[in-house]
């Protein structure tokens, strides 16, 4: 038998999953003919085109400090590096960071300093306690759960929506930088889950790519975006919500609390998840409709599992207390509020990543086998986590940190607020979604409130209309952005899964922020008047 004439090796689905990357060359995908074709071309483009336009922005005649107009240049070149993927994804932000250093914008130590920001560290800690979670089998057990629950049935668009749900609800309380992170690993033992059904009975190639399957998208963007979505509910969802209530109630006297807040974005936050649900399931339409026999599959594969091993118990220990400490802080701020002492000490001691760093640092503490001094993880194991999508947020968050630093996202606001001559509450308001949205395109959330809305605030003042209005919807567009890794740490952690290509997070992600955009346009002030007036 020749080498053609011999059947197509079967895909070992679960290592497929454990050795995923963010960034894999043509040779390591299964591509139709059609698809080489647009991804040769896509990638040979940016490769010609991310230089030619940092140049040509740069000699651009524009009145703008050196400073600024070199780090203009440079973002757009990195960001058609990022779109078109000429070389891996964090090696373009890199380029980036050296090609500021290289033209004089600042200097090595301050551009590299936010690379120590403790977001860099819990996306460390959580990798590796989801690493140990793939290894023992505990996200296989979380995703049976799931998939075992009697309203999802055999639904994929079900399994979609209910994850999305858990998701959404989990973030109103705890990070979404957090959420994500606890749930990816059973986000990927789900999609595990069902390409082994759809390989058992014969639905793909025997040899077929588990990471490509549009069901995967659909997943792992409903992970990502779920969480922004109800990192909204509350103030202490997300940190933009808390600067931005901070900064109007300085601006405008009045006080945001916990219920009108919860009250005001309830309504809202529940279209996004619809809008959400719509837009991921009609542009990453699941390969199959139902998953036929997945609750005998399920009770199969449990039995397989058997027992809790020692290593699995010892994971969810760690698991168990780094999430119970990522929520606390949540609970201080229902019971005592996020104006008291109490809860301001807290959420400055247990940090986010400092946190994962010491709740995955247990893994290496817990022991399997003492007499034989095996514990639950080794570093081998550790070292496999992608460091690629560490260094890829930690490159954003450089960016971030040099449009807020340098007064570029100021110059970008305040020149488009002058130019466009804004005089009413509804024009302010569509220009505030619109900024924050962008900005947070290459920012992190954080960074987008912090610069965006002390913009739109003297914005409105400036035209005689109360504040109040734009500057909550440019809080709530802040954690939009939707369409790049950097644009937020659960795009990040998404797309470290290997399973969502560039281009259909930019597709997804642009679709949902046009609706997002348009549902804070046009409900927020419904919303702000029926809950403050009475």
């Amino acid at each position: 038998m020749t080498t053609t004439d011999r059947p197509p090796q079967r895909t070992d689905v679960d290592a497929a999953f454990r050795g995923s990357a963010t960034y894999r060359s043509l040779g390591e995908q299964q591509l139709s003919p059609a698809e080489e074709r647009f991804e040769k071309g896509r990638r040979t483009v940016g490769l010609f085109l991310a230089p030619v336009v940092t140049i040509v922005f740069a000699l651009l005649p524009l009145d703008l400090p050196r400073d600024q107009h070199l780090l203009a240049a440079v973002l757009l070149g990195v960001i058609v590096l990022w779109i078109t993927e000429p070389v891996p994804i964090p090696v373009g932000g890199l380029i980036g960071v050296g090609a500021i250093v290289v033209l004089g914008v600042v200097p090595a130590d301050d551009a590299v300093g936010p690379l120590g920001s403790t977001t860099v560290f819990t996306f460390i800690g959580a990798f590796i306690l989801a690493a140990a979670m793939l290894k023992h089998g505990v996200a296989r057990r979380f995703a049976m759960a799931i998939l075992s629950m009697q309203w999802v049935g055999a639904s994929t668009a079900r399994v979609v929506i209910a994850f999305g749900l858990i998701t959404a609800v989990l973030s109103a309380f705890v990070s979404n930088t957090a959420t994500v992170a606890m749930l990816l690993p059973t986000a990927i033992g789900i999609l595990s889950v069902i390409a082994k059904l759809m390989q058992d009975k014969e639905l793909v190639r025997p040899d077929f790519d588990p990471l490509r399957l549009r069901v995967g998208v659909a997943l792992m963007l409903m992970l990502a975006y779920g969480a922004s979505v109800g990192g909204l509910i509350t103030p202490v969802g997300t940190p933009p919500n808390l600067i931005g209530r901070g900064l109007i109630e300085e601006a405008t006297g009045e006080r945001i609390g916990f219920l009108d807040w919860m009250l005001m974005a309830l309504p809202i936050c529940a279209l996004m998840f619809v809008a959400l649900a719509a837009v991921l399931l009609l542009l990453n339409r699941p390969e199959i409709k139902r998953i036929e026999g997945v609750h005998e599959y399920v009770r199969q594969e449990r039995a397989q599992l058997g027992p809790v091993s020692r290593a699995e118990k010892n994971t969810l220990i760690a698991f168990g207390i780094t999430v119970a400490c990522w929520i606390f802080p949540g609970v201080i701020a229902l019971v005592a509020g996020t104006d008291s002492d109490v809860y301001t000490t807290i959420s400055d001691r247990m940090d986010e990543g400092i946190i994962a760093v010491l709740g995955a640092s247990l893994l290496f503490l817990l022991p399997t086998d003492w007499k034989r001094r095996e514990f639950t993880l080794n570093w081998s194991d550790a070292a496999k986590i992608d460091w690629g999508t560490i260094l890829l947020f930690g490159t954003g968050i450089i960016f971030g940190s040099l449009l807020a630093d340098t007064g570029l996202a100021e110059t970008i606001g305040n020149s488009s607020a002058d130019w466009l001559g804004l005089t009413s509450t509804f024009a302010i308001t569509v220009f505030a979604v619109i900024l924050a949205i962008i900005i947070s395109e290459t920012t992190s959330n954080t960074a987008s409130a912090a610069v965006v809305v002390p913009i739109i605030i003297p914005v409105a003042v400036a035209a005689s209309i109360n504040p109040f209005v734009p500057a909550l919807a440019a809080t709530f567009a802040a954690s939009f952005g939707f369409m790049l890794p950097v644009s937020t740490p659960q795009n990040a952690i998404v797309y470290g899964s290997g399973v969502v290509p560039i281009t259909k997070m930019i597709r997804s992600g642009i679709s949902f922020d046009v609706l997002g955009a348009l549902l804070i346009v046009v409900l927020l002030p419904v919303m702000v008047d029926l809950v403050l007036s009475v």
